[in-house]
């Protein structure tokens, strides 16, 4: 694996489980501390989100709540797990969640589109 490259992007990818008898209140409780977590200045885009309903063999829909942030750099990530509002977070709102799963990926960014569209031509 080779290091970092300056543009390189940080992903932090996090699923919240929320126990069984967990009642919608508590549910509430999750979603406000992950909208509080979006005040932290090194995030460059976040999103909150539940499950999609899709059907397929290889989709995770057990979590509660899905939790994606963006950072531009590792360095940057790392100024969001020592923010104190990530400690106040941990802190405050674990009692509402019985697992958690983290996804952290480092990688280059890329356009919306690609170069060519599937299914051009060459020569037409």
């Amino acid at each position: 694996m080779t290091a970092p490259s300056p543009q390189d992007l940080f992903v932090h990818h996090v699923l919240f489980y929320t126990p069984a008898r967990a009642s919608e209140a508590d549910k509430a409780k999750l979603l406000e501390g992950l909208h509080i977590l979006r005040g932290i200045p090194s995030i460059q885009l976040s999103h909150i989100g539940t499950p999609a309903a899709t059907h397929r063999d290889v989709i995770e829909r057990t979590y509660t709540y899905s939790w994606l942030c963006f950072f531009a750099s590792a360095q940057d990530e790392e100024s969001y797990q020592t923010h104190p509002l990530h400690d106040e977070f941990r802190t405050t709102y674990a009692p509402y969640w019985e697992k958690v799963v983290i996804y952290d990926a480092i990688g280059p960014t890329y356009g919306s589109k690609p170069a060519q569209q599937v299914g051009d031509v060459e020569g037409r």
